[in-house]
């Protein structure tokens, strides 16, 4: 049976985000409280952009709307993986814990890439 793809939240590449999204969360859990507002808040902001312009993207009537909120998701991941090195620097992340968000993140990168050249 075919998987068709009714709403954004049929898109693996939707699914896969937020699942970054959720790790991101769990992750900035155990940094400093005095980080809250800082990087914490950043990673978080930027995590949760991901999905949100692919979701808002998917909405567009029109590929070059869609392919443009996709070119904003790929700028969040950037944003997100220099926080996510920066983070593991500062030792607020662990190098494994760092490894695996930046593996996540990479795939996520490779699939808005080949979204994109599909569109």
């Amino acid at each position: 049976m075919e998987n068709k793809i009714i709403n954004f939240k049929d898109l693996k590449i939707w699914q896969k985000s937020m699942e970054l999204t959720k790790v991101v969360y769990f992750s900035t859990d155990t940094f400093p409280s005095k980080e809250t507002f800082g990087i914490v808040s950043q990673m978080r902001r930027a995590a949760v952009s991901i999905p949100s312009n692919i979701a808002e993207g998917f909405m567009r009537r029109y590929n070059k709307e869609y392919k443009q909120f996709l070119h904003i998701a790929l700028g969040s991941l950037a944003e997100l993986e220099t926080q996510i090195i920066l983070s593991e620097q500062l030792n607020f992340l662990k190098n494994k814990q760092s490894e695996s968000i930046q593996s996540n993140i990479n795939e996520v990168n490779k699939m808005i890439m080949g979204l994109i050249k599909c569109l």
